[in-house]
């Protein structure tokens, strides 16, 4: 059977987990339709997604369309769990983009589509809700060219607005589609507007695809077709399809446009392994590792090597997944996303391979953390078992961060934001029944030089008795961009395995800043000259000495303090966008862009706790708003 692999990519609340609900109802894999708002849908199965209304963890589903499997993951929309949304994509060949019918191209939207265009995977886009009052295809399609960049074809008009929504013309293979109860009608009569549109189509297609304009004037709906599966694959343009998700219109096309536009999986199973872990999920039951196999075959029973670990992984068992409920198979293939058991130690980005053709991939993108909170046990003995509870979480979301502060010894877990740790702590309790407190939220500063030093002289001289200690290190730090090192060192001076010593030392450094124990960024180290002794000169002193100096030399730099800062977009009624202004501007907010019912503005993170109440009473309950990093700026 053929194969797809896809994800339902959105700003929260477009309706990615009810259109998922419709996509399994309709393929008959359910027969019954879950719905998000009774808590009873297959892909938000965790509680607190149920009690949350939406998506927190990826979860993947299968089922079956025009002779082709759908392996298919619905992903987090909210922005405090992107990392989500971004290990997901590491492993999908295609994606359908779903926006809000009458919102348009959201932030966190944004955010996925530039995501998805760095790991190359090709998108339909499905404008959902187009039964609501305020929809307009027409306006979705303008923001997906102006905020995406893209070149959208419209390959369905709709029938009926808002309320009276219906159906849809599709312009492709000339026929009208209407939904009564659920059931789909076909009719092969358009009108001579949805004509003119065809035609427009076809224009479109033509500038951007050879074989389409060979053919310009009467384009076949076969070359049509091909010509849209191709500018997709390219990512020249995107597909733009239109329904209502929640009235059960528009579904069946839209399956149809995923096996037609976007691509199969390559791979050869007869090849050696190549799997990558992309979702670890520990239980009460066990752990469940999950896989996409890329190439090769994967059995029940075999033996696997993890290079990155530089260890070997046992598959005791294979599982095709279905969100929360799994059926064994004997053996995955190039192509197949499935759940493995008893891999004990493989982390999320290792790579499963045979051991006399290892693979590895370049290491997963991992967004820093933004807030941290503290986590305290109550009793002594949940006070024992609370490292090994907080690893774990780590260990299936790598953008958590676990670290003891040094200062008040309390355990810190560090994560992308106030809800994100929320819903970890949370997660914390219900699978070990651990009694924990969590503190306020701090936000996760940064240092960095603003005027450096140079010629920074450190030497690292130890004698303890036996073999002794001995660097010489001469040091420049000025501002920079993340953090570079350099030697200018000449004449053997400092040997070459002294060098990456230093190198190494440094980088140890920049765990602790010297304003307040921050993390140090934007600098560049040089190393300048240095000296060594015959016997008592070691990789261990001269990196002892990168350290020790590096931490001098930021002592003697002037250093500022940055803070993380958050783009916010408040939409609320006219008459109290003046109140939301002021409100921004107490919280140190930069207003970008304003409108008649809309106000962009860039805040800083801390200052955002708790907006979420304060903003329902500066407008009386109607204003809502919607937030993403927007990096860090020097602290006031």
């Amino acid at each position: 059977m053929r194969v797809r692999n896809l994800g339902i990519l959105a700003h929260v609340d477009a309706g990615k987990t009810t259109l998922t609900e419709r996509i399994l109802y309709v393929t008959g894999a359910t027969h019954k339709r879950g719905e998000v708002h009774d808590g009873t849908t297959i892909t938000d199965f965790d509680q607190q997604e149920r009690d949350r209304g939406i998506t927190i963890f990826a979860a993947a589903v299968t089922c079956d369309w025009a002779e082709h499997r759908l392996n298919l993951i619905d992903t987090p929309g909210h922005v405090d769990f992107s990392d989500e949304v971004e290990r997901s994509l590491r492993v999908l060949d295609g994606a359908v983009a779903v926006f809000d019918g009458v919102a348009g191209v959201e932030p966190q939207s944004e955010a996925v589509w530039r995501a998805a265009d760095r790991y190359g995977v090709p998108r339909i886009a499905f404008v959902n809700k187009l039964d609501r009052a305020g929809a307009s295809l027409s306006a979705a399609v303008a923001s997906i060219a102006e905020r995406l960049e893209v070149v959208p074809l419209v390959v369905q008009l709709p029938l009926g607005e808002e309320g009276s929504f219906r159906g849809v013309v599709d312009l492709v293979n000339r026929r009208t589609l209407t939904w009564d109860a659920g059931e789909l009608s076909e009719s092969s009569d358009i009108s001579s507007s949805a004509l003119t549109a065809r035609r427009h189509l076809e224009e479109q297609v033509a500038a951007l695809h050879p074989a389409a304009l060979e053919e310009l004037g009467d384009i076949s709906d076969t070359t049509l077709r091909r010509a849209l599966r191709d500018l997709s694959l390219s990512g020249q343009a995107v597909v733009v399809l239109c329904g209502s998700a929640y009235r059960n219109k528009g579904i069946e096309p839209l399956l149809d446009a995923i096996v037609d536009y976007l691509p199969a999986p390559t791979g050869n199973a007869e090849q050696d392994l190549a799997a990558l872990v992309f979702k670890v999920h520990t239980a009460r039951t066990g752990r469940l590792t999950y896989l996409r196999v890329y190439e090769g075959t994967l059995t029940k029973g075999d033996t696997v090597w993890d290079a990155g670990a530089g260890r070997t992984e046992r598959i005791a068992r294979i599982l095709r997944v279905q969100a929360d409920r799994h059926t064994e198979i004997d053996r995955a293939t190039a192509g197949d996303i499935v759940a493995v058991a008893g891999v004990k130690a493989a982390q999320v980005g290792a790579m499963l391979a045979t051991r006399r053709n290892p693979v590895l991939l370049e290491a997963a993108r991992i967004t820093d953390p933004l807030v941290s909170v503290a986590v305290e046990a109550r009793s002594r003995p949940d006070a024992l078992r609370l490292p090994r509870a907080l690893a774990a979480l780590a260990e299936e979301d790598p953008s958590l961060t676990v670290r003891m502060d040094a200062e008040t010894g309390q355990t810190l877990l560090s994560g992308l934001g106030e809800l994100h740790l929320e819903v970890a702590v949370e997660k914390l309790r219900q699978r070990t029944g651990l009694a924990v407190t969590m503190g306020r939220p701090q936000v996760a500063y940064r240092e960095t030089v603003r005027h450096g030093v140079t010629g920074l002289l450190y030497r690292h001289v130890k004698q303890d008795g036996g073999s002794g200690q001995y660097a010489h290190v001469v040091l420049d730090v000025a501002p920079g961009d993340g953090f570079t090192f350099g030697s200018t060192v000449t004449g053997g001076r400092v040997p070459a395995e002294y060098v990456r010593a230093v190198e190494a030392g440094c980088r140890e450094t920049l765990a602790e800043g010297p304003l307040g124990g921050h993390p140090v960024v934007g600098l560049r180290v040089t190393l300048t000259d240095g000296q060594t002794h015959p016997k008592d000169s070691s990789e261990m002193a001269f990196r002892a000495a990168g350290r020790f100096g590096l931490r001098t030399a930021l002592r003697a730099c002037v250093m500022e303090l940055l803070e993380p800062v958050a783009e916010v977009t408040v939409s609320a009624p006219a008459e109290t966008l003046g109140a939301v202004l002021g409100d921004l501007a107490a919280r140190r907010g930069q207003v970008t862009d304003s409108g008649v019912r809309a106000v962009t503005a860039v805040v800083p993170l801390a200052e955002l706790f708790g907006y979420s109440t304060q903003l329902l009473s500066r407008t009386h309950g109607r204003g809502t708003f919607t937030s993403r990093p927007a990096g860090y700026r020097p602290a006031a």
